[in-house]
């Protein structure tokens, strides 16, 4: 049947809804406005982290696109952007805190990024980095190694989406071996993304393999996703589980 039949065969629990105040922190999500593909304006930001306050979080990481060719964003935008949700926030009477860093693409421009010591970042000194969706990009090895000379530590983002990468188990062994963080999309595990890219994150949670889970959350249908996910086996499997890092970011 091979390596991805049968996924929907079986028969799923029935399960409570996971309570999501346990990962206490969210990191991946696209909430300041109108700066790349995630919220539109100002009251979709609130909208959207009212939802991520409901769930439970305390605290969001919200991570705005960088890519050379569609959203040019720099720290200076971001930090900018951050400013008027947390004011937003605050006039609103929303109490939970909001951060910000950004989701690299692995692109031509990364490298000077680097170099120059421009990334923002979360955690402890963590760096969120994205792959193009077609194909693993050229001198990838070198990238990662230069995030870490420069001191940064690389965090790959929804790494159970590249289906590149879905038949050759050995590309996210040898990412761990390199010393990068893996970071899953909750919503990954609703099978919305495809039956594929679900059973890929579902291995990677069996591998203990995940250091991060994300909501990539860009509106309300990505909030009703991680509503859905709640009652899932994988997530129940995964919240507890000690080598998360989300609670200490």
């Amino acid at each position: 049947m091979g390596l991805f039949g049968g996924l929907f065969k079986k028969k799923e629990p029935v399960l409570y809804p996971v309570d999501l105040s346990i990962l206490q922190v969210d990191i991946h999500s696209h909430f300041i406005p109108g700066i790349d593909d995630g919220a539109k304006t100002i009251e979709d930001s609130i909208e959207l982290i009212s939802a991520m306050k409901d769930f439970g979080y305390r605290k969001v990481i919200t991570t705005p696109h960088i890519m050379s060719d569609y959203y040019r964003n720099t720290p200076e935008i971001i930090l900018a952007g951050l400013e008027k949700v947390r004011a937003a926030l605050k006039q609103n009477n929303i109490d939970i805190e909001v951060d910000a860093a950004a989701e690299y693409n692995v692109d031509a421009d990364f490298p000077e990024k680097i170099e120059n010591k421009e990334l923002l970042t979360f955690g402890d000194n963590y760096v969120l980095f994205e792959l193009p969706f077609m194909e693993e990009p050229g001198g990838l090895k070198d990238v990662i190694w230069q995030m870490q000379a420069a001191g940064y530590k690389p965090a790959l983002a929804h790494v159970e989406r590249y289906q590149f990468w879905h038949h050759q188990w050995d590309k996210f062994e040898d990412m761990i071996n390199r010393g990068v963080l893996l970071q899953i999309n909750i919503g990954s595990l609703t099978g919305s993304y495809g039956p594929e890219v679900r059973e890929v994150a579902e291995k990677l949670i069996d591998s203990d393999m995940i250091s991060l889970l994300g909501s990539d959350c860009h509106h309300m249908g990505h909030v009703e996703m991680i509503n859905s996910a709640r009652t899932k086996e994988y997530l129940h499997k995964i919240v507890n589980n000690p080598k998360l890092l989300n609670k200490k970011l």
